[in-house]
C-alpha cells in the first residue's frame, strides 16, 4: 500500500515542479534590487563604474557604510525625523480611519451613503492637483521647515477608511449586541470589541501607511528645506549635486534606509496576510 501511495504522489510532485521553477525565477528577479544596493554599498566608485561586473568586488570597502552611521550623520538624523514622522501620522491615520470606517458603516443617517461617495472621490484626485493648495495651507500656518508642517497633512487617509468600512460591514453584529447587552454603550463596544477583532487588518494598513510615510520623498523636500527636518530619503539625496554623485553613498543611505522596513515585514508578514485576507476585500 505504501508503494502505490508513493506512486500516486509522485506525478503530482513532479506536476508541481515548473510552479516551483517559475516561483524561485520571480524570487530572484525581485531579490535582484536588493543584491545590487548591497554589493554597491560596499564596493568602491571605480567597482560600480567598472564595465567587468563582478558579482562582489574583490576588496570590500565599507567607509560608506560607515560615513551613514555615523552619529550626527544627514542619514541617521532622517532616519530618527523619519520614523518620528512615519509613527505619528501612521497611528492618526489608523485612528481617524478605524472612527470614520466603523461610523460608516455601523451608524445609519440620512447622508451617509452620500458621505462615503464624496470621500472615494476624492482618492481619484491627482495628488499634484492639491499639492500647491496645501502648500499654501501650510505656509498661511508657518510650518514650512517644521514637522508639523510635513506631518499634519497626512494624517487623513481615505484608502484605510474604505478598507475599515469594509471590514466592519462583514463584522458580526451579534457580538456587538451581546456587548451592548452587557452595559456598553457604542464607544465600549467600539474598543473593547470590534477592535480587537480588527487587528489584522490594523496592523496591515499600519503596515502600508508606515511604508508610504517613510518612503514620501516630494512633500518632506519641499516643506522640510532645513537640515533640521529633513527625512531619510532628502537625506540620502543630498548624495546628489550638480558636479558629482557620490555612488557608494547613495547605495549604502539606500541600504540603511530600506532595512527597518525589511525587518518590520518579517516581524508582521503573518499579520499583514491576514489582514489583506480578511480585509473585506472581495477579489
Amino acid at each position: 500500500m505504501k508503494s502505490v501511495d508513493t506512486a500516486r504522489r509522485r506525478p503530482r510532485r513532479w506536476s508541481l515542479a515548473p510552479v516551483y521553477v517559475a516561483l524561485s525565477f520571480f524570487s530572484l528577479l525581485f531579490l535582484a534590487p536588493y543584491y545590487v544596493m548591497v554589493r554597491n554599498a560596499v564596493s568602491s566608485r571605480q567597482d560600480i563604474t567598472s564595465g567587468n561586473w563582478r558579482w562582489f568586488p574583490a576588496q570590500l570597502q565599507f567607509e560608506s557604510l560607515r560615513g551613514v552611521f555615523r552619529a550626527g550623520s544627514p542619514v541617521v538624523r532622517g532616519m530618527g525625523n523619519s520614523l518620528l514622522i512615519a509613527s505619528i501620522q501612521t497611528m492618526a491615520q489608523l485612528v481617524i480611519a478605524a472612527l470614520a470606517g466603523y461610523a460608516l458603516a455601523r451608524i445609519r443617517y440620512r447622508y451617509r451613503n452620500v458621505v462615503f461617495a464624496a470621500l472615494l472621490a476624492t482618492m481619484m484626485v491627482p495628488s499634484a492637483v492639491t499639492f500647491i493648495p496645501t502648500f499654501a495651507v501650510v505656509a498661511k500656518l508657518g510650518w514650512i521647515n517644521t514637522l508639523a508642517g510635513i506631518i499634519v497633512p497626512g494624517l487623513f487617509n481615505v484608502f484605510m477608511v474604505f478598507i475599515y468600512r469594509q471590514f466592519f460591514l462583514d463584522f458580526p453584529t451579534e457580538l456587538e449586541e451581546a456587548g451592548t447587552i452587557d452595559g456598553l454603550g457604542r464607544a465600549g463596544v467600539f474598543v473593547r470589541i470590534v477592535l480587537p477583532n480588527a487587528r489584522g487588518v490594523t496592523i496591515a494598513l499600519g503596515s502600508i501607511g508606515f511604508i508610504n510615510s517613510w518612503n514620501a520623498f516630494l512633500w518632506p523636500l519641499v516643506v522640510g528645506q532645513d537640515e533640521s527636518t529633513w527625512t531619510v530619503q532628502v537625506a540620502i539625496s543630498s548624495s546628489l549635486n550638480s558636479y558629482s554623485i557620490d555612488l557608494p553613498g547613495l547605495f549604502a543611505g539606500s541600504l540603511a534606509s530600506v532595512l527597518p522596513l525589511v525587518i518590520g515585514f518579517f516581524v508582521f508578514q503573518r499579520y499583514i496576510v491576514q489582514g489583506v485576507k480578511f480585509s473585506g476585500v472581495k477579489g
